[in-house]
Parts: C-alpha cells; sequence; structure tokens
C-alpha cells in the first residue's frame, strides 16, 4: 500500500491546481506576457511540485520505510531513499 493513500485527496487537489498554473503559463506565451512575469509563475510551480514532492516523501518514509525497518529490512529501504533524495536534490 502506498505510503501517501491517506493524503490522496490532498495531493490530488494540489496537482489539479500545479495543472491549471500550466495551462495559465502556456496562456501567458501564447499572449506574449512580460518574461519576467511569466519566469516568476513558472517559479511558483515548481515550488509546488516540490511540496508535493515533500509529501510523498514524508509518506514514503512514516509508512514504508518505518515498517521494513521494524520489519528488519530496513537497509534497502533506506539505500532506496537517499537514491530519490539524490535524484530530487540534482535537478
Amino acid at each position: 500500500m502506498p505510503g501517501y493513500t491517506m493524503q490522496r485527496q490532498q495531493l490530488q487537489t494540489r496537482l489539479r491546481r500545479i495543472e491549471g498554473q500550466v495551462r495559465g503559463v502556456a496562456r501567458m506565451i501564447d499572449e506574449d506576457k512580460y518574461c519576467v512575469d511569466v519566469v516568476t509563475q513558472v517559479a511558483a510551480i515548481q515550488a509546488a511540485l516540490d511540496k508535493v514532492s515533500l509529501g510523498l516523501l514524508d509518506g514514503h518514509i512514516r509508512g514504508c520505510v518505518r515498517d521494513e525497518i521494524k520489519a528488519g529490512g530496513g537497509e534497502a529501504k533506506v539505500d532506496e531513499l537517499l537514491e530519490v533524495m539524490d535524484r530530487v536534490l540534482r535537478r
């Protein structure tokens, strides 16, 4: 069971909001809006996606990783978590 199951509705709401922001940026480009305003909106979208990632990681750590550690097999989950964090932080 995914660690985010309890927050599924919140995640879906955030993602729908982000989807709307992306459509808004596309519209801004179509309308030749000021570059700085477009970049500002893109940064807001990136920040919102970061929040989604953090929420998912929180659920993963508190659910999957914690459960695996309790079951005695936490080393692989910790390694997996570190790999994911490396990918997230590199972007």
